[in-house]
């Protein structure tokens, strides 16, 4: 059964990652036109505010018990693209600031790893580790060009019109596409690694290694 402690550890970081990343689309989307976030109540910090039932909950307890690892979403922020001052450009900045700021987040706890380290706090050092880990899987898996994910919005930004809306069908089958990719494998060979060495990076940059 696990206790109080390590539910801690693992929520606080996962709760701030998911919260922060989808404020963030909200943020940048309001800053360049759309305001339909910030009209609804989601440019918020309150984590309540950004669970989805069966993404946050459901879905990441059903595939740490049966496939061995973690996967889940937030409920994700209103967005209408044709408010944006320019849609298909903006698109990319809205898209990519989810991704960034969980590579922030990384950042912020590595800082606290650190702190932790030299106070010799185990529970905010054992927490800051959950807190790089889940960010950096954030980042990576998001990234991935596929719709709905923040990479495959990237990547149709960046197309011509044409092969942009082409690439949008996607988008209905991206969760299906994403879930296979990750029985096969994907995990372990791709998005782990990628993980792994980014985070090796970062505790040798702060001499933690």
């Amino acid at each position: 059964m696990i206790d109080i402690q390590t539910l801690l550890i693992y929520a606080i970081p996962v709760l701030f990652a998911i919260t922060v990343h989808e404020t963030a689309h909200g943020w940048v989307a309001s800053l360049l036109g759309d305001h339909s976030a910030r009209m609804l109540g989601r440019l918020t910090l309150n984590p309540i505010k950004h669970i989805d039932l069966v993404g946050t909950l459901v879905v990441p307890a059903f595939l740490y018990f049966t496939a061995g690892f973690i996967f889940g979403w937030a409920k994700p922020v209103p967005i209408n693209y044709r408010a944006l001052r320019s849609p298909k450009q903006d698109m990319l900045w809205v898209a990519i600031a989810g991704p960034v700021s969980n590579f922030i987040m990384a950042a912020a706890w590595l800082i606290t790893l650190f702190m932790a380290m030299n106070i010799g706090s185990q529970f905010l050092a054992d927490m800051a580790q959950v807190g790089i880990q889940i960010n950096l899987l954030l980042a990576v898996l998001n990234l991935l060009p596929l719709p709905p994910l923040d990479g495959g919005r990237v990547v149709s930004s960046l197309l011509p019109p044409k092969l942009a809306y082409q690439y949008d069908q996607l988008e209905p089958y991206g969760l299906f596409i994403l879930l296979g990719l990750l029985f096969l494998g994907i995990f372990q060979s791709v998005i782990l690694p990628i993980v792994k060495f980014i985070q090796q990076w970062a505790y040798t940059l702060v001499g933690l290694i």
